[in-house]
């Protein structure tokens, strides 16, 4: 039994946005997924920190459900930025469940359990999104999804998963850390920096807690394993 996690898989067996465009390490990406998912077993669990699927539905990203929901153990789906099939959780819940995907689970104003410990978040924020003109309505909902998750873990141990990442050289969102400072998170985990990018990361303890990035490029494609 194993707690994992990546972010950015960037899934597109229907939508024809490929990563391997993109070249270097993305060459042949869905082939390195395969290989690193390949240590899931059925007692596992892992949670895919955002940009799951570059389809525009839930219907356009059905093929790439089925990817996942065949391999072994329970996945969790957190937001990313490029996840535009994001629906309500009731309708992404309903249609998991009507195409059988019963391995599939959504992580959205909520908190999910492995074992005792809670694992919480939220897509999260970004200086990006500042500068194409969205505002605080937008930020502050994300605040109160972070705090709603976090508040539903109670006095569980726990684990945060962002997408966005909640500071790295050069930026920092203080009312985000301040929030799993408050509530004592353990860890947090995001994703979303790729390429060139894994150099702003910030990774390590800060304030008594563990920041790591877990994009897919920067594992190599291959889960973290963070708890057994």
């Amino acid at each position: 039994m194993a707690l994992y996690v990546m972010g950015d898989t960037h899934l597109s067996l229907s939508s024809q946005k490929a990563m391997d465009v993109f070249g270097g390490v993305w060459e042949g990406y869905m082939e390195k997924l395969t290989q690193g998912l390949s240590v899931l077993r059925p007692e596992d669990t892992l949670v895919i920190a955002g940009d799951v699927s570059w389809g525009m539905s839930l219907e356009e990203s059905e093929q790439d459900f089925a990817w996942l929901n065949a391999w072994p153990g329970r996945k969790i789906l957190l937001k990313g930025n490029h996840d535009y099939w994001w629906n309500t959780a009731a309708k992404m819940e309903r249609f998991f469940q009507e195409k059988g995907f019963t391995t599939l689970s959504i992580l959205h104003n909520n908190c999910l359990f492995y074992g005792d410990t809670a694992l919480c978040g939220t897509r999260g924020w970004f200086y990006e999104e500042e500068q194409q003109g969205q505002n605080a309505k937008v930020f502050n909902r994300e605040l109160m999804r972070l705090e709603t998750s976090l508040k539903a873990a109670g006095d569980a141990e726990k684990l945060c998963f962002l997408h966005y990442p909640p500071f790295y050289d050069g930026y920092r969102c203080d009312p985000i850390l301040e929030l799993l400072e408050r509530y004592q998170v353990r860890a947090c985990y995001y994703g979303h920096l790729h390429g060139a990018s894994h150099r702003l990361a910030i990774q390590g303890e800060r304030s008594g807690v563990v920041y790591r990035l877990i994009s897919a490029d920067f594992l190599k494609f291959r889960p973290e394993k963070i708890l057994e």
